[in-house]
């Protein structure tokens, strides 16, 4: 059964005062082409998709479209981006141009609320691309591929893609390295300007994280295809490295042996604990800031992961998870989800890094990876707990 024909589901209630509203950022505002957009909800409380409680939901912010259905689940795609982790803002990369921006609150199924409480839809200018960037090296006989996608194949609207590349490394982004960077698929696009950052958006796939296949969804017709890899900030190399563009047509019934939909996913495994298990091996820290470190009021914080693999929430593999970020506050219960709030910072999109904003003073950062529910692994893994100072080093007391 498609979206459209989705039977309607009941939606939870809001109160007559609620209000979603953008944070700094008003209608016909001129904004850079990569920008961070808050939100704010009144009169409601924000809970992780999935946790159903009166009076609370989560973002969800549309960008060039109209409103979706109110009786059905939000879709996900590049024109309706969720935040289930319970976010707050999000940095968003768009072309240059006139594009229009809404935010709807919708509850622990993605569904709007009765009455719906949404922004106002604005308009935003978005400047020109940003200036040139220097290119990362890349080796002269690199290349990237389609595996089992030839040009004038003929796929079903739901298909799965997969790429391969040759002597260069594959990294996530945001990892430095020469002839080293990660995958970008092109849809019905040409290239974009090779010394700039690539756009984010349905035309443009980022595969930070190291993927290297995705489901891809297409309306029946003719589509191109193009590769084109990048370095740890979405630069391409020099010289650029990109597969052939390739034409397909997509067409209602068809598969191939390369192309099928994949199989459901099997329920996860999990310990006699009821948690998901993870490799004892595992372990997860922090690549900046280390313990005892000065840093800016606002700063990056960069995570590292080994012997486990990053996943979205949501997302049920074997032996992958995501981060929460623990700011202020002691190791929360492990066998339970993780709470989402300003100090139990969710990164459910699969994220390695988190901008934040800290006051002077003192603070404690610690790392814990969860499943697709944000319960902690069993074992659980977990950073020891670091001190950080923003400003002048606080004095430690003589009992300290």
């Amino acid at each position: 059964m498609s979206v459209a024909q989705e039977r309607i589901r009941a939606r939870s209630p809001a109160p007559a005062g609620a209000k979603l509203t953008f944070i700094d950022l008003k209608d016909n505002a001129r904004i850079p082409a990569k920008a961070t957009i808050r939100f704010a909800i009144s009169g409601m409380e924000i809970a992780p998709a999935g946790t159903a409680r009166r009076n609370t939901g989560h973002h969800h912010l549309l960008i060039d479209t109209e409103l979706p259905p109110l009786g059905q689940p939000i879709p996900s795609d590049f024109n309706h981006l969720h935040f289930g982790g319970g976010q707050s803002e999000a940095e968003i990369l768009l072309s240059p141009g006139r594009h229009t921006l809404q935010l709807l609150f919708a509850d622990h199924d993605h569904v709007p609320h009765d009455p719906p409480v949404m922004s106002e839809k604005i308009t935003v200018e978005v400047l020109a691309a940003p200036e040139e960037k220097p290119r990362t090296a890349a080796a002269p006989n690199a290349k990237v591929f389609f595996i089992g996608l030839q040009d004038g194949a003929v796929i079903p609207p739901r298909s799965l893609v997969r790429f391969g590349q040759e002597n260069i490394a594959l990294v996530p982004a945001g990892t430095k390295q020469d002839n080293a960077g990660h995958h970008h698929l092109l849809i019905d696009t040409d290239l974009p300007p090779l010394d700039r950052e690539i756009p984010s958006d349905f035309n443009h796939l980022h595969f930070g994280r190291g993927q290297t296949e995705t489901e891809l969804t297409l309306p029946p017709g003719e589509h191109t295809l193009q590769l084109l890899f990048a370095d740890h900030e979405h630069v391409p190399h020099d010289p650029p490295v990109m597969s052939q563009k390739i034409r397909i047509r997509v067409q209602e019934g068809s598969a191939t042996a390369s192309m099928a939909t994949p199989a459901p996913t099997a329920p996860p495994a999990r310990t006699a604990s009821g948690r998901t298990p993870a490799p004892n091996d595992a372990a997860v820290y922090f690549i900046y800031p280390r313990d005892g470190t000065r840093i800016f009021a606002t700063s990056t914080i960069r995570f590292g992961l080994r012997n486990m693999g990053v996943a979205p929430a949501g997302v049920v593999r074997p032996n992958t998870g995501h981060h929460h970020l623990l700011i202020d506050v002691p190791t929360p219960p492990l066998d339970a989800a993780i709470p989402a709030d300003l100090n139990h910072i969710h990164l459910g999109n699969g994220q390695t890094e988190r901008k934040i904003t800290l006051p002077p003073g003192e603070h404690t950062l610690q790392l814990i990876l969860g499943d697709d529910q944000h319960v902690p692994h069993d074992p659980p893994i977990l950073s020891e707990r670091i001190t950080v100072y923003v400003g002048a080093p606080a004095k430690r007391s003589a009992r300290r």
